[in-house]
């Protein structure tokens, strides 16, 4: 009997998928074992600290006596696991998302996390979009907790859309967007920064964020016999929806809203499928008067969101300390080697 050569390769394919995803388990697997025995010896440092300032250093010359080949037991190393148990002393720390990370991910958010809660959602997150820990360390720079988990945002979402839906779309997207890879320019247009957005199309999806998929620029619209153009439009994974973007090199005026709902519904007539949710609209601004925006999207019956966007040397004042200075990536730069944390 012939093997039918399509068939076969679905089967082999199929195979080894559930290998891959088998390996995968098993990587989890040991990292949680790992992160939970970090955390107990943590605990353990914690609870006999009485004994002074040199006893972590004394215990991590005797580990590495008993286990000269093991590494991941340095002086710098047990003060993190102190550090770790000691944020995270009322949980179940094999239950937490934190067991899935790595411990260099860990590492870079006990060096950078407020509290708990902030860890918490940056691990959350890290494990929701499969960060890097180089990834992370940037995320956190760009202070995307305080932009996305904790912002707010003008919309209309909760007029518009269904609870659940209203609320992911609601910490989905940003406030403010920075664009810092793209220089900006005297008297720039907003076709300029189009382009400019789609020349570095894979870091303006990481500032997106999670589920977006890029559909077109300038995407054309024949609505009437007459031809509109689209700014940007994008699909969202997440959310189940056309994502309508339309950009503005100016301050907002209530006029911009009711040309983005007019795209907002042409989307959902021709583009939006029977088992897509509601097409949004995402205005982009370099400022806008919140009290203006509400009373534009009041009576607007779109989900739409306005949402200001900095570029490359053009931070507002009250977001200049949201990026790195030199010296706080220098710091960064002095985290343990891969060596150190990952034994």
């Amino acid at each position: 009997m012939l093997i039918n050569t399509k068939e076969y390769l679905r089967v082999v394919d199929e195979i080894k998928s559930q290998i891959a995803a088998a390996q995968q388990r098993t990587v989890w697997g040991l990292n949680r074992e790992l992160i939970i025995l970090y955390w107990n010896i943590g605990k353990t440092i914690n609870t006999n600290k009485s004994w002074g300032s040199k006893f972590i250093e004394t215990l991590a010359k005797d580990i590495k006596s008993a286990f000269p080949m093991l590494r991941g037991y340095s002086f710098r190393n047990l003060k993190y696991m102190s550090q770790f148990s000691r944020i995270f002393k009322d949980v179940e720390i094999g239950q937490h998302p934190v067991a899935q990370l790595t411990w260099k991910h860990n590492i870079i958010l006990m060096n950078s996390a407020a509290d708990e809660k902030q860890y918490t959602w940056y691990a959350q997150q890290t494990i929701e979009n499969g960060w890097s820990s180089n990834i992370l360390d940037w995320q956190i720079d760009s202070n995307l907790y305080k932009r996305q988990a904790i912002a707010e945002k003008t919309t209309n979402f909760k007029e518009t859309l269904p609870p659940a839906q209203s609320d992911l779309a609601q910490q989905t997207f940003k406030d403010p967007y920075i664009f810092d890879f793209i220089q900006t320019r005297e008297k720039m247009l907003e076709r300029e920064v189009e382009g400019e957005l789609v020349n570095h199309i894979t870091n303006f999806l990481l500032e997106l964020g999670s589920g977006f998929s890029y559909v077109g620029r300038q995407y054309h619209l024949d609505v009437g016999g007459t031809d509109f153009y689209i700014d940007l439009l994008f699909y969202n994974l997440k959310l189940r929806c056309f994502v309508v973007m339309d950009l503005k090199m100016k301050e907002f005026k209530p006029e911009y809203a009711g040309k983005l709902n007019f795209y907002v519904s042409a989307v959902d007539d021709m583009l939006k499928h029977p088992s897509d949710n509601p097409t949004i609209g995402i205005l982009l601004c370099k400022k806008q008067n919140k009290l203006i925006v509400e009373y534009a999207l009041r009576d607007i019956r779109k989900p739409i969101s306005v949402n200001d966007f900095t570029l490359f040397d053009t931070l507002p004042r009250e977001y200049e300390n949201i990026l790195p200075t030199a010296e706080d990536i220098e710091s960064r730069l002095k985290l343990p080697d891969a060596t150190e944390i990952d034994p």
